[in-house]
């Protein structure tokens, strides 16, 4: 059974989701994302500093103590319309306290200003910043939420795509990876998800394509080959109308040999992890992708 928290947090995004009215305008749904960056506590012993990581804005989150040549690079979700690295400070915060590491926070470019492949050229490009830092491949991962998930799974293919080495590991939460809508959980869970639905995922995809084939493994890795990718860890809510979307990436990833792990957490809605410091479902979801990457990253 979920706790009073997770409740709590369900109206919480059930709130956000009405600011995000498709007939509301652009500048009045980005503010509506101070809501859900209202989520997350505040972590204890982290550093910020702004960064220009190769031509794209970024946000460092160290934390005392972590290590310095580790690096988790973040991008985070808003359906590549809305959202910031600034509302995932504290987020991206809770991820280096537990991993013991850096975050990279990227604040790729937005559409419709910055359509399709702005995002995942401002990952690509924040990526080979960390390279020409002296960081080692192995020593990075990159995770991301929603459609921060979707673009994390297009900088691997990206990365591969350019002959550039991989990173050790790769960790999508509640990834939005398929631009048509064709799962079935977009009707099966419908009535559980508060936040995600299909008419407001079709308005995202025409500001993000712009007309763009929807079927472009850099827009839609759904559709992409999987093969040489990092090892995955996917996470995603069993009330998410995206449920499928990860079900089908670690099916796909799979069969093409990749080393996967996914977590479908019972009665959860789309990236509950934000919650991170409020809710014990979140908290433990981020001690999850701890345990798992650290070893990947030789932190073990």
């Amino acid at each position: 059974m979920a706790s009073p928290q997770a409740e709590a947090v369900k109206e919480q995004l059930r709130a956000f989701a009405q600011s995000l009215d498709p007939n509301a305008g652009l500048d009045e749904m980005r503010a509506s994302y101070d809501t859900f960056a209202t989520l997350t506590g505040e972590p204890d012993g982290v550093r910020w500093t702004e960064v220009d990581a190769g031509g794209v804005p970024a946000i460092w989150a160290d934390p005392e103590r972590g290590a310095t040549d580790r690096v988790v690079q973040y991008v985070h979700g808003g359906g590549y319309v809305i959202g910031s690295a600034d509302y995932y400070r504290k987020f991206t915060g809770h991820l280096a306290n537990a991993i013991g590491c850096r975050v990279l926070n990227v604040d790729y470019r937005l559409a419709p200003e910055h359509p399709h492949p702005a995002p995942v050229e401002d990952s690509t490009a924040a990526y080979r910043w960390l390279l020409a830092q002296g960081i080692e491949p192995g020593h990075i991962a990159i995770s991301g939420d929603s459609a921060g998930g979707g673009l994390t799974m297009a900088t691997l293919l990206s990365i591969r795509n350019a002959g550039l080495p991989m990173p050790a590991a790769a960790m999508p939460l509640s990834p939005w990876v398929d631009m048509e809508g064709t799962g079935d959980s977009m009707t099966s869970r419908a009535d559980r998800d508060v936040l995600v639905n299909i008419d407001a995922l079709k308005g995202m995809v025409d500001a993000f394509l712009q007309g763009q084939d929807p079927r472009d493994p850099l827009a839609a890795p759904l559709h992409g080959d999987l093969q040489g990718v990092c090892p995955l860890y996917i996470q995603v809510g069993d009330d998410e109308t995206l449920l499928d979307d990860s079900i089908r990436l670690a099916d796909r990833a799979r069969a093409a040999g990749v080393d996967v792990r996914i977590d479908v957490f019972p009665e959860m809605q789309h990236v509950f992890q934000m919650a991170a410091g409020t809710m014990p479902e979140a908290d433990e979801a981020i001690d999850r992708l701890a345990e798992w990457v650290r070893p990947r990253l030789g932190l073990a």
